[in-house]
């Protein structure tokens, strides 16, 4: 949704009627996860993307016929035929798409209320009716419960309280997935499935040292769709000029500033600095937090000097075994911007829990996590 999000919010604004074709399930392997969002307005205009190109085309004209009136749906498709030029994904597994329509002005006034949201990275959860005891497309937005009451219902008061439960643990955790309920909102029922798409805040990356190195991972930090914060003490280097990319430059001993700002369990933090009177008192507040990663810049003597400062200043074994250093996968990397891409890999591994080999030296599914 947030790389098409100001082609939605014009046409909401412009009130131009337009469905949206969101994938919701995906088994096996798929181009795009669940929330991939492709959009087409009354023009015939297409923005977005649910497969890279394999189903689009035939997409296209269950959106224009969802427009004219036909109702929101729900539509699978899987394995292309043998010669990969029927209507299906080539890479062999299944995507569920939901189409709705938003015609109404009404319609395009609550689309738009929560794109604004997400545009302003508010917390916020969709939650929509797929199949079942309720009507198909029937929606609810739910925020944290100190921001407010859900807007929109979808078929009972027992099915809006529990789908806004499920929701706002959902948002927390920064999950996505169907949730099914008996048409009053019992538990452990089948009556009534509902697609719960959440939107967080995007993830922060905090870049410690404002040197060319943080530049580049600022850089690719923006494009991987990171908050990225860059921050150095030193005030002749740490400029907006220097990092246009980064959302923002601040000037700031390192550890005084990660000690007083919001760090959780999705923040990367990427210590460029290798010099020791920033390294270990940054380090030794880096973990006392709970991010997801935490990369140290540094030749192998250097990480060696420093794990000894370190546990010389009381860090154990345990938390030692949380930094990545030397930074980054090993990719032969010698410029900065192949440094990123370096530190950018071992980011990503770390997410998803990838093995950093050569996908053409491994068998099994592409996509961790895939059961097939």
């Amino acid at each position: 949704m947030r790389d098409i999000l100001p082609d939605l919010r014009a046409r909401c604004a412009d009130g131009v009627p337009l469905a949206l074709a969101t994938v919701v399930a995906v088994h096996g392997s798929a181009p795009r996860d669940p929330g991939a969002v492709m959009a087409v307005d009354a023009a015939g205009t297409v923005v977005g993307s649910v497969s890279g190109g394999c189903v689009e085309g035939d997409l296209y004209e269950v959106a224009r016929e969802v427009l004219a009136g036909a109702g929101p749906r729900v539509v699978t498709y899987g394995i292309s035929d043998d010669e990969a030029f029927g209507v299906g994904l080539t890479c062999g597994g299944t995507i569920e798409v939901l189409v709705r329509a938003y015609v109404s002005p009404v319609e395009l006034a609550d689309l738009g209320a929560l794109l604004d949201l997400i545009a302003d990275d508010r917390p916020v959860a969709e939650a929509t009716v797929l199949s079942g005891a309720a009507e198909t497309g029937a929606r609810l937005v739910v925020r944290p419960s100190d921001a407010g009451p859900a807007t929109g219902t979808l078929a009972s008061e027992g099915l809006d309280a529990a789908v806004t439960d499920d929701a706002r643990g959902l948002l927390a955790q920064g999950h996505t997935a169907i949730q099914w309920y008996g048409a009053h909102g019992q538990r452990r029922m089948q009556e009534v499935a509902v697609f719960i798409r959440t939107y967080a805040p995007p993830p922060r990356m905090l870049v410690f040292g404002a040197i060319d190195h943080a530049a580049a991972t600022a850089r690719i930090g923006s494009f991987l769709g990171y908050r990225v914060t860059v921050c150095d003490a030193r005030p002749a280097f740490a400029t907006r000029e220097r990092f246009p990319t980064a959302d923002e430059v601040v000037r700031a001993w390192p550890h005084t500033y990660l000690e007083s700002t919001e760090v959780d369990a999705r923040t990367v933090i990427c210590v460029l600095t290798h010099d020791p009177k920033f390294d270990v008192p940054l380090l030794l507040a880096a973990l006392r937090t709970p991010a997801a990663y935490i990369g140290v810049m540094g030749s192998r003597r250097t990480h060696h000097d420093r794990l000894a400062r370190l546990r010389e200043a009381g860090a154990d074994e345990a938390a030692l075994a949380r930094l990545a250093s030397p930074v980054g996968l090993d990719l032969g990397a010698r410029t900065p911007e192949e440094t990123a891409v370096s530190i950018a890999a071992e980011v990503i591994q770390h997410r998803w829990g990838g093995t950093g080999r050569p996908l053409g030296e491994l068998t099994g599914a592409i996509h961790h996590g895939e059961t097939s």
